[in-house]
């Protein structure tokens, strides 16, 4: 089953697992071990992390790579960067609840977009990267 489901009426949703897969930073949903943090390209690292939080929370702690498009720009009519059009969306936030409305508003824009549950509080406690600002260990905010 694809992650990406087309003509529904709502946008998917996926686990932290499978968002990290999707996104290229590490196993699967079924694989063992702690995610690398290393993009493996291809099938497995093909959509794009996007990061919908405001400023201040993406400052203090985010996926290394992720896109950074809050919610209120996107809400707003702020288009996607344009390295990210046309390709596969996995939205996140900090919980998901901001996550679904942006899944939402993408998908009615045209773009493949699911949002992922428990959000960047999830991906952290996988024990996936976060980074801040600078690069360095950041924290979800």
């Amino acid at each position: 089953m694809s992650l990406f489901r087309r003509g529904r009426s709502r946008p998917g949703r996926v686990t932290v697992r499978e968002a990290a897969a999707r996104t290229g930073y590490g196993p699967g949903p079924e694989g063992g071990g702690a995610a690398t943090g290393q993009g493996t390209g291809g099938a497995d690292g093909d959509a794009v992390l996007l990061d919908v939080r405001e400023r201040h929370e993406w400052q203090a702690g985010h996926a290394p790579r992720a896109v950074h498009l809050p919610l209120s720009a996107l809400a707003s009519g702020a288009a996607l960067p344009a390295r990210v059009k046309d390709r596969p969306l996995v939205v996140i936030c900090r919980s998901g609840n901001r996550s679904r409305r942006a899944a939402e508003l993408l998908s009615a824009r045209g773009a493949d977009a699911v949002d992922v549950t428990g959000g960047m509080r999830g991906w952290a406690a996988a024990g996936l990267p976060v980074v801040d600002a600078r690069g360095r260990n950041g924290a979800v905010a």
